[in-house]
């Protein structure tokens, strides 16, 4: 059975090197993006029950459906980097949350409502807002 593994290993160690640069990559990125990112998110973001309209929709529809595919495409990405960081080093669980705010399907919303009304999670938002000198944000009001 190691014998079988070291050769697996042997044989396919460019792939090995890929995915350990790419686990590096997404754990730096995260590291640099998040903060960014959580900085940005409007204070009242998660206030209204419906989603805000996005600022992009003013773009040229090619460039706006063009956006989305490429987001989402990169969300699609990071879910499957995540999934393979379970297993390999590298933020696997931040790299799926990542990956799946990034993509658009029916419910995100209410789930990003849900999970930022966790009290934990909030804490960990407004602490990052906190150390960008930005407000906390506003708890939304979940029935």
């Amino acid at each position: 059975m190691l014998s079988e593994i070291a050769d697996w290993t042997t044989a396919n160690g460019e792939l090995i090197g890929l995915l350990t640069a790419m686990s590096l990559a997404m754990f730096v990125g995260t590291l640099v993006l998040i903060p960014i990112l959580v900085a940005r998110i409007p204070e009242d973001y998660f206030t209204d029950e419906h989603r805000h309209r996005a600022r992009t929709r003013r773009l040229h529809p090619l460039l706006y459906w063009g956006g989305l595919v490429v987001k989402n495409l990169l969300g699609l990405v990071l879910v499957l980097g995540g999934i393979a960081m379970l297993v390999l080093p590298g933020q696997g669980i931040l790299s799926i949350l990542i990956g799946i705010s990034l993509m658009n399907f029916p419910g995100k919303y209410i789930l990003e409502r849900r999970l930022v009304s966790l009290p934990k999670v909030m804490e960990g938002i407004n602490w990052l807002r906190g150390k960008s000198g930005r407000p906390p944000l506003q708890a939304p009001q979940i029935d």
